[in-house]
């Protein structure tokens, strides 16, 4: 009797009941394009809240394409029409590898516009443009609305055409020379055929989706519609993205990263599951827990239906372990021999705890008869699309700042915020931009600080009940000094 115990303790079965699950899933993921790099990445898959998308490249195909060029009314004579600005940016953007540099240059290849301007000096700024100097000694900056407002460089009427092109979808890089508004570029990105579908899938699992982007509100809120129902968070610097992912994670959400991109890489790292689209960079690749061999965004959402019924499969499992254990083991002790004398032999139990152990293997089996698409939540998550800058994310958190996007009233919206823009002594490294921009985040009201080292320029965003005062006290009395 004492030998039948034995044999049928054996934990076989719970040995089994994990790892052949695990084994059989991964290898369906192969099947599927999927390739999943250990079992806790793919455990970790089950349990997702939300999802969080690059949009350049992962949402969208990665190859914008210019759609409009318009020259200011008063700029320089010698960039006045189209074909002048798209030459002039062509002579930047041909050293950048910015994807809105393959626009222009793909743009002015259309045109046939093959001349450049010689060129002395080229920098990228990360996250907000290029610049470069002339051999005449004239600067170009060619970015974004905020990196020319941060430079002082405005015009109205660029800016008001520009917030219109924004509500339809558009990018818009500004050009300037010196300190003076030429123009504006407008591009556009198209979406992936998949995008759209597989933002629904994750809904019918009730997966929150989020579209991480640098482009500025207006444009993301209009990729966030075209999608349906998804929470964007707009002018995020590729520096940001992984706070971003660590501030949803401290929120108790369990997140995972989508995107390709060499920035992308320590957000897919922080990420409790990181996924990479093949066709992306080698580091993100490296950084991310699952590869999407075939580039499909579909997969991503594959990945999480197959881990689910992988988790399913192994509780299943463990389950069936256990129960037979609290069966066989009293039987096999005795616990019949009294009053029925029923006694079970150790062959007999050696066959109980072989069947236990084949059971476990043949229902991790009915894994490789996975189908995409045919598992569910509960129930379907309806979710708004909603916008959100990325400084108030920071300073705020998802839910408390997010707010619903309504078709034409973006411009409306926008006209709440005001921005000051300062000239600040004493900056002379990246810690003391640091310290400023901490000190006026600490200013109620104030919703943003960006501080620019070279131009020694801030601009701090605000809800319009911010004083100029308290602004520059809380410069002053942080140990620099506010000349303009």
């Amino acid at each position: 009797m004492s030998i039948s115990v034995l044999v049928i303790s054996c934990p076989c079965a719970l040995g089994l009941a994990t790892p052949v699950a695990i084994m059989v899933a991964t290898g369906q993921g192969a099947r599927h394009g999927i390739l999943i790099k250990s079992g806790e990445a793919l455990e970790d898959a089950g349990s997702l809240s939300s999802v969080v998308f690059d949009k350049t490249g992962t949402l969208t195909a990665g190859k914008p394409e210019v759609t409009e060029i318009v020259a200011a009314e008063a700029g320089e004579e010698a960039f006045n029409t189209e074909e002048e600005l798209l030459v002039l940016a062509a002579t930047l953007e041909e050293l950048s590898e910015h994807p809105l540099a393959g626009a222009i240059l793909r743009a002015a290849g259309a045109r046939g516009l093959k001349d450049r301007i010689p060129l002395e000096h080229f920098e990228a700024v990360p996250g907000r443009g290029v610049k470069g100097v002339l051999k005449d000694g004239r600067t170009v900056y060619i970015g974004s609305g905020n990196y020319m407002k941060e430079l002082g460089i405005r015009d109205q009427d660029l800016e008001d055409q520009a917030g219109h092109l924004a509500s339809e979808g558009r990018t818009i890089l500004f050009l300037a020379l010196d300190h003076k508004l030429l123009g504006l570029i407008g591009a556009t990105d198209r979406l992936k055929p998949g995008s759209i579908g597989a933002v629904d899938r994750l809904h019918k699992l009730g997966i929150r989706v989020i579209m991480m982007t640098g482009d500025r509100q207006a444009t993301a809120e209009a990729i966030g519609r075209e999608l349906g129902g998804v929470q964007v968070i707009a002018e995020v610097l590729p520096t940001d993205k992984a706070e971003v992912i660590s501030r949803l994670r401290q929120k108790g959400d369990r997140v995972a990263m989508v995107g390709d991109g060499i920035n992308d890489a320590p957000a897919l790292a922080v990420a409790d599951v990181g996924i990479a689209i093949g066709a992306g960079s080698d580091i993100a690749i490296e950084s991310a827990d699952i590869v999407l061999v075939r580039n499909e965004l579909n997969d991503a959402v594959t990945a999480i239906e197959l881990s689910r019924k992988t988790l399913r499969t192994i509780k299943e499992n463990l389950f069936w372990a256990f129960f037979y254990n609290v069966i066989a083991i009293p039987v096999a002790a005795g616990v019949f021999y009294v009053p029925y004398g029923l006694k079970l032999s150790p062959m007999i139990g050696a066959l109980a705890m072989s069947f236990s152990s084949i059971f476990v293997v043949l229902n991790a089996l009915r894994l490789r008869g996975f189908k995409p698409g045919k598992e569910g939540g509960r129930r379907k998550l309806i979710q708004e699309t909603s916008s959100l800058r990325v400084d108030d994310l920071i300073t705020a958190g998802i839910t408390d700042r997010a707010c619903p996007v309504i078709p034409g009233l973006e411009e409306e919206e926008g006209t709440m915020d005001k921005e000051m823009v300062l000239e600040v002594e004493g900056m002379t490294c990246g810690h003391c931009t640091a310290r400023v921009e901490k000190a006026l985040k600490a200013i109620p009201g104030v919703s943003g600080a960006h501080a620019d080292l070279e131009t020694k320029r801030v601009t701090v965003k605000t809800d319009g009940n911010v004083s100029l005062e308290a602004v520059t006290q809380a410069v002053t009395d942080d140990g620099y000094h506010v000349v303009g």
